[in-house]
C-alpha cells in the first residue's frame, strides 16, 4: 500500500502558482493549467494571456455569473481584471512568438527527461487534427512548464527517455509539475525539485523509469 498521497488538481495548481514570479506574463494552456488562475497568491501581480486574444484574465467566474462572450482558448468562461484587454488573435500569436511571455504552462501526453514535449496528438483515430498554438507557446515563451499527472491511467510514466508521440517542441520544457513530484528538465536529464511526503526517491525513479538527480 502506498504511504504517500497524490496532489489533487487544486493542490497542483497552487504549487505551480507559487513559482510564478511577480510581474510575470503567463499563458495557461487548455485543461488542467487553467486552474492556476484561481491560485495566484494574494498581492502578486501576474498578467494572464490567452491565445485567442486576451490579456489580464482573472480567476474563473462564480457559478451563475458566466459570460460566454468572454472565454479563453479552451472555450471556458473567464473574468477580466481591471486594465485587461481583448485583441485580434494575430496580435496574440505575435506576442507568443516574439518572446513576450515569461512562462507558459501546458498539459502533456509525454515529456522526455531532456525536455522534449509531446502534447497535441497521440495518433489515435479521432484525435485533434492540428497542433494549434502549442508549438508557438512551447518555443516562444521564455520558460515552458508542464502540468500533468505523472502516470497514465494504465500506470505508465508520462515522463520518458524519448517521446513516442508527435513532438510539439524539442528541449523546450524547463519544469514538470506533477501530482507526485516537481522535476527540472536539463540537457543531462531530470533533477528533483520536490516530491510528495512519503514517496521515497528510489520509488519515484522506479515509477518514472529514469534516473533523477537529487
Amino acid at each position: 500500500m502506498n504511504s504517500y498521497q497524490k496532489r489533487s488538481k487544486e493542490e497542483l495548481a497552487r504549487r505551480v502558482a507559487q513559482d510564478i514570479h511577480d510581474g510575470a506574463y503567463v499563458n495557461l494552456g487548455i485543461g488542467m493549467p487553467t486552474l492556476v488562475a484561481n491560485h495566484i497568491p494574494a498581492g502578486r501581480e501576474v498578467i494572464l494571456q490567452s491565445e485567442n486574444g486576451i490579456l489580464g484574465m482573472g480567476p474563473a467566474p462564480a457559478a451563475g455569473e458566466e459570460d460566454y462572450d468572454l472565454i479563453n482558448a479552451g472555450k471556458q468562461p473567464i473574468t477580466l481584471l481591471p486594465g485587461g484587454a481583448y485583441f485580434h488573435h494575430a496580435d496574440s500569436f505575435a506576442m507568443m512568438r516574439g518572446g513576450h511571455l515569461d512562462i507558459c504552462v501546458l498539459g502533456a501526453f509525454q515529456v522526455s527527461g531532456t525536455g522534449d514535449l509531446a502534447n497535441w496528438s497521440t495518433g489515435e483515430p479521432g484525435a485533434i487534427p492540428a497542433v494549434g498554438g502549442a508549438m508557438d507557446l512551447a518555443i516562444g515563451a521564455k520558460q515552458t512548464w508542464v502540468m500533468m499527472d505523472l502516470l497514465t491511467k494504465k500506470g505508465e510514466s508520462k515522463v520518458v527517455a524519448q517521446c513516442t508521440y508527435p513532438l510539439t517542441g524539442i528541449a523546450c520544457v524547463r519544469r514538470i509539475y506533477s501530482d507526485l513530484a516537481t522535476l527540472e528538465c536539463t540537457p543531462q536529464g531530470l533533477t528533483l525539485i520536490d516530491k510528495v511526503d512519503g514517496l521515497a526517491h528510489a520509488e519515484l525513479e522506479k515509477l518514472v523509469g529514469l534516473p533523477i538527480a537529487a
